[in-house]
């Protein structure tokens, strides 16, 4: 836990064209925000992406940065776009527009946490909101994109993984099909977001440590697979979704007893993602 906007976790030797970033798993709770919250010090973690920076801690070994995001997504959510402002939360705020996620709640600063449940009893001033994006949003998203560029300089081309958790019952619906439930879910924005050899490199990573595969559905990548991922330019960016119930309880956000051994074959998929592109020669020698 840590009160700064972000911290990066760096390799000895940048090895790997490869990023990897976790907007979610922050968890410093400001307590004035607690104060201000209707919700105890549990229910705020709901939407949390509880244990994500933990599960991917190995990455530097394999000469991958990391990027942890420091405050929590009920206090401000790093995987939306600095404008998507809730006018039933903000005081002074105008609507405009329709934004489903937004009006359901779950703009750059929420209205709700996990199933539809108010963080406030009121509304917080916009002040509070700009200040929120001004000393988390903006040096979170300038640092990702230091970091992308300073890949992409180094190797010719950066990919940005973009690791999240989600809910079990997000995938019901698939476990209803003929299809077994996915255990890992990847947005690459139906393609646009990065290349499909990427994609697919990823994708290969999971199932070889054992895991089942989804690509895109329900999760395709929401803000920053979308700013982010400009193949075109030599910058992809590929969204992962893991299910929480794979390593911890998520009633009480706890770690179960599976949770040493999924950290362990996501070891092997790191290793495998941080080869990508290592037979490519940097466009820089082209």
């Amino acid at each position: 836990m840590f009160e700064d906007a972000f911290r990066v976790n760096a390799p000895h030797v940048h090895a790997s064209q490869v990023v990897f970033a976790s907007p979610h798993s922050g968890r410093y709770y400001r307590p004035d925000f607690l104060q201000a919250s209707v919700l105890d010090a549990q229910a705020i973690r709901s939407s949390e992406d509880a244990y994500v920076d933990e599960l991917i801690a190995t990455a530097p070994r394999f000469g991958v940065p990391v990027l942890l995001a420091g405050a929590p997504r009920a206090y401000v959510d790093l995987n939306r776009a600095s404008d998507e402002l809730d006018a039933a939360l903000i005081e002074g705020l105008r609507p405009y527009g329709h934004n489903p996620r937004v009006a359901s709640g779950l703009g750059v600063i929420p209205r709700v946490v996990s199933n539809g449940r108010g963080i406030y009893r009121g509304k917080i001033s916009r002040d509070e909101a700009e200040y929120r994006i001004a000393t988390y949003w903006r040096p979170y998203h300038k640092k990702l994109q230091d970091m992308l560029d300073t890949s992409r300089l180094r190797f010719g081309r950066t990919v940005l993984v973009d690791w999240h958790s989600m809910p079990h019952e997000a995938m019901d619906g698939i476990a209803k099909s003929s299809l077994k439930r996915p255990d890992v879910v990847l947005g690459d924005r139906f393609g646009a977001s990065a290349g499909a050899d990427i994609v697919s490199d990823i994708e290969d990573a999971f199932r070889a440590a054992g895991f089942v595969v989804a690509r895109n559905s329900p999760f395709a990548g929401a803000y920053i697979a979308q700013t982010y991922g400009r193949p075109s330019r030599g910058q992809h960016a590929v969204q992962v979704e893991i299910d929480r119930s794979l390593y911890m309880d998520e009633r009480s956000i706890r770690k179960n007893d599976q949770f040493d051994a999924v950290a362990d074959r996501l070891a092997r998929v790191i290793a495998q993602i941080a080869t990508i592109g290592q037979d490519r020669v940097p466009l820089a020698a082209e």
